[in-house]
């Protein structure tokens, strides 16, 4: 039986006195790629800020796998941080710095590699992005697309357990969008990490997640889980519904206008 990487129990989110979310409650299993859904200003973001530990819960816990993240000291918590690869909607990449330098910048901090040792883990985790050759390139010199799967480079880099993903195919092309969607899922058969992904884009959700929550911005709420493929047909929640139909609304909706 699968076993929780990432248990959230009635956590409360809120800035001063304005409640973002309250009473949440979900496990992300080992080997899943799960999603935050929900419409604008519903907490997605905030969510995973919290998950990262950049903000702190109003009320509840956060625990990945027996350590209660949200009650652990600062040593705890960089222990367990190194155990995650991230990767911004922006990307993060270091300007000033080659792809490679970018992608070895957690090999130095964090590992006893030797220089060669660590380049050639560079080289390894670039040609898994298909960036092959690409080692003395500077983000500017590349497009956004490959500027996305330098980031993921480099998230890797430390064989992570874990896998964040703030917005992935952001300003991305619908050909470049899947291409990530592809290697995402490709690094997680590969490598055996789960991945927790805020995404509003509906091709991402159906081709890559296989459970997902759905943040309500009206009630503050979660209000529903599971498969997003199920739930945009059977959610008795209809604002789920509507939310994962919503490509399928608009192209009747143009049709009609015909």
């Amino acid at each position: 039986m699968s076993e929780a990487v990432i248990s959230i129990r009635d956590l409360t989110m809120a800035y001063g006195s304005r409640l973002i979310q309250q009473d949440v409650n979900f496990d992300v299993m080992r080997g899943d790629i799960f999603v935050i859904m929900g419409g604008s200003g519903c907490g997605k973001s905030t969510l995973l800020k919290h998950l990262l530990g950049l903000i702190e819960p109003a009320r509840g816990t956060i625990s990945y796998g027996s350590q209660n993240f949200t009650r652990a000291g600062p040593a705890e918590r960089q222990a367990l941080r190194q155990n995650w690869g991230i990767t911004y909607q922006s990307g993060g990449l270091i300007s000033a710095m080659t792809l490679a330098d970018n992608v070895a910048l957690p090999l130095e901090q964090y590992s006893n590699y030797s220089a060669s040792d660590i380049r050639d883990i560079v080289a390894l985790k670039l040609a898994l992005v298909g960036l092959d050759g690409y080692q003395d390139f500077l983000p500017a010199e590349i497009s956004g697309g490959m500027r996305k799967r330098a980031a993921l480079a480099r998230a890797i880099a430390l064989d992570p357990d874990i896998l964040f993903f703030d917005e992935p195919s952001a300003g991305l092309d619908p050909i470049s969008s899947r291409r990530l969607d592809d290697l995402i899922l490709q690094l997680k058969e590969s490598t055996g990490a789960s991945v927790v992904m805020v995404t509003h884009e509906l091709p991402s959700i159906f081709a890559i997640a296989n459970n997902a929550i759905y943040l309500d911005a009206d009630s503050k709420r979660m209000i529903d889980s599971g498969n997003p493929a199920w739930m945009r047909e059977h959610s008795e929640h209809a604002v789920v519904r509507q939310f994962l139909n919503r490509a399928a609304d608009h192209a009747s909706g143009e049709t009609s206008h015909e």
